[in-house]
């Protein structure tokens, strides 16, 4: 049903990147709007809005909607996106740089989100590491007070 790849390759825009460089195309294998919303555990109310602010443009046959690989690609990079913290617009941004300017431009865009949020990150790091040593020190103050 859906795509697989080796466990040594990794999904990016163009299909299945593997070691050594080399490419495989993802294979033409359509998925439904339900096997889309299993594959990602995403809500369906997710994906659709996802199609809404058009991140996801997946073919649709009357009600049906089917997802193919690019669209599978575009869903594991706005995951990804997701969960090192860029917005959904910056992702968007990201997504038609690459169709407009080409790979160039994208990974230089990307690069430029990347440090940004890395620098973000390593600050909310910093705060979260001084409030567990707070949350620390009062709770060995109130243990010492028993």
């Amino acid at each position: 049903m859906g795509n697989s790849a080796s466990a040594d390759c990794a999904t990016d825009h163009i299909g299945i990147t593997c070691p050594k460089g080399e490419t495989r195309a993802m294979p033409d294998t359509k998925l439904s709007f339900k096997e889309m919303c299993a594959k990602f555990d995403v809500t369906p109310r997710t994906l659709r809005y996802y199609e809404y602010i058009e991140l996801l443009s997946p073919e649709k046959d009357g009600r049906a909607r089917w997802y193919g690989s690019r669209e599978v690609a575009r869903m594991t990079l706005i995951l990804r996106g997701r969960r090192f913290g860029f917005s959904l617009e910056e992702i968007r941004q990201w997504l038609l740089i690459y169709r407009k300017d080409g790979t160039r431009a994208q990974l230089e865009a990307w690069i430029a989100l990347a440090d940004r949020q890395l620098a973000e990150l390593d600050r909310q790091r910093t705060e979260l590491t001084q409030s567990i040593e707070d949350l620390r020190a009062l709770r060995e103050t109130a243990q010492n007070s028993l």
